[in-house]
């Protein structure tokens, strides 16, 4: 397929979740981590389904998705899934799974200064966000 904006939102994700996870490693080897189960209990502070809905929900409330952007976000959080997160309720699944549509419509479309922006703004909130629960 090369129009990949006639994909369906569970299409999207599917690229986006991996898209996403391969940012969110190169970023905490880049750091410095290197053992692997710590690697992955790090990751899973960016890449579950609840923080992928924090993040979205941030995006939205700080207006930082295009008209575009906020579209191919509803299109995979809108997308009837018949699989759920072990983790996670299903009204959070599908944030994150919007979440992760929006990356793969990115990074589909070689909008990748774009994708390289909000991965940078979600890695930026994330340590935020854990610097506020740890006061």
């Amino acid at each position: 397929m090369r129009d990949y904006k006639q994909l369906n939102g569970l299409a999207l994700a599917y690229v986006g979740d991996a898209v996403y996870e391969v940012y969110i490693r190169d970023y905490l080897v880049s750091q410095g981590q290197t053992r692997p189960n710590q690697l992955h209990k790090m990751a899973t502070h960016y890449v579950s389904a609840k923080a992928q809905a924090q993040l979205i929900h941030e995006m939205m409330e700080e207006d930082i998705l295009t008209e575009e952007e906020e579209l191919y976000y509803r299109r995979g959080r809108n997308s009837k899934s018949y699989t759920s997160a072990k983790n996670a309720d299903i009204t959070t699944y599908r944030i994150s799974t919007g979440f992760e549509a929006l990356m793969g419509y990115l990074h589909l479309t070689n909008q990748e200064d774009r994708l390289n922006e909000l991965v940078e703004w979600c890695i930026k909130k994330v340590g935020e966000l854990n610097e506020k629960k740890a006061k």
